[in-house]
């Protein structure tokens, strides 16, 4: 096991009041933060930071790659991904979520984790267990949820929230650190594309913007194994490395490369998207996001100020060959709405809040 970065000596009055102790449970199969994919660990990252440079003592429950600069602690010493075997992944997970909620129920006041299996475990613990919802809306997980009545939930999009019907359930929208996003105001003819390399993703359609405006598209994202026949027929045939080219995945120097640079990033999903954090990734270096509508993408782009939502790839086409925005107000917009600021403030609220309703059962 190991540990990094920590405070040990933390104790007492913070600028949260009493010191709140706090357990961030990620799954072990990709460091926190992630070298490249990682949507998940990535939050997890920024929200653990966050907490800490708010005065909340933080630990993380990680594998032991992570290089998150709070306490983080481990059984798995390395990454796994992607996952060569579900059985043994399935294991893997509950093994790491298990150990995790064990150790951080001595000591901590709220453990936070990312997934169902985990919240299952809070059968066992006293302590209030958070779940942040990360994935689609699927019925049997809501059926599931059914069973865990004192977990709060937290969607991270407004979209999400209205297709459950847990009883503690709030909106958190995801937050970034704008120190790590360059903005850039002189941008290049190219439009970008980030993401997984999925038919619901629409690499295909963002394939097909291109072709059909003549403006270079660059795409990067990780083509996971139940997805490389989609690449290998769909996507493949047309990188040619002068309109469209493939540069693999993209770790945080490539993004600000990639996305600083492109005078667009295509958003053509094909789902409903939960929330679409590289949409904000994207507006942090001050580029314009088009994308298709779907789950959270009409309340994370501010059509006319930080991007466009297209209702058609016609449209999509047309908002792309007539680009007209501010790369300092787009990156504004991102300040005023997805800071990690205003995302731990609302995380903070929310553990208090638990804490005090759980306060007010024992005492009754």
């Amino acid at each position: 096991m190991q540990t990094r970065g920590y405070r040990s000596d933390i104790s007492g009055e913070s600028r949260t009041g009493p010191t709140l102790k706090i357990a961030l449970i990620a799954a072990p199969f990709i460091s926190v933060p992630p070298a490249d994919y990682g949507g998940t660990e990535l939050f997890v990252a920024h929200l653990a930071e966050g907490l800490q440079s708010a005065g909340v003592e933080t630990v993380v429950y990680a594998n032991g790659e992570s290089t998150v600069s709070t306490k983080c602690r481990s059984i798995y010493a390395r990454s796994e991904w992607p996952t060569k075997s579900v059985e043994k992944a399935w294991l893997r997970e509950l093994n790491h979520e298990s150990w995790a909620v064990h150790d951080a129920a001595t000591y901590c006041d709220i453990i936070h984790v990312q997934s169902a299996q985990a919240a299952m475990l809070s059968r066992f613990v006293k302590q209030t267990v958070v779940l942040t919802l990360h994935g689609p809306h699927e019925l049997g997980l809501s059926e599931v949820y059914a069973f865990y009545p004192d977990v709060y939930y937290v969607c991270i999009s407004d979209a999400q929230c209205k297709q459950e019907a847990m009883p503690r359930m709030r909106t958190i929208h995801h937050g970034i650190d704008l120190n790590q996003y360059r903005l850039v105001k002189q941008k290049q003819q190219y439009l970008s594309f980030i993401g997984r390399i999925a038919p619901i993703k629409g690499t295909h359609l963002a394939i097909e913007v291109a072709k059909r405006t003549g403006i270079p598209l660059k795409i990067a994202g990780e083509v996971q194994p139940v997805n490389r026949e989609y690449f290998e027929r769909k996507i493949k045939p047309e990188l040619d490395g002068s309109l469209v080219e493939y540069i693999g995945p993209a770790n945080l120097e490539v993004k600000n490369e990639l996305l600083g640079n492109s005078m667009a990033m295509l958003f053509p999903i094909q789902w409903n998207e939960p929330f679409g954090l590289v949409m904000v990734e994207a507006m942090a270096c001050g580029t314009p996001v088009l994308a298709m509508p779907g789950g959270s993408v009409q309340e994370v782009v501010r059509d006319g100020i930080s991007g466009h939502t297209c209702r058609s790839l016609r449209q999509m086409v047309k908002r792309a060959r007539d680009m007209n925005f501010d790369p300092v107000a787009i990156r504004h917009y991102v300040a005023e709405n997805f800071s990690i600021e205003r995302m731990v403030s609302a995380y903070i609220e929310l553990y208090k809040d638990a804490i005090a309703h759980s306060n007010l059962r024992e005492a009754a």
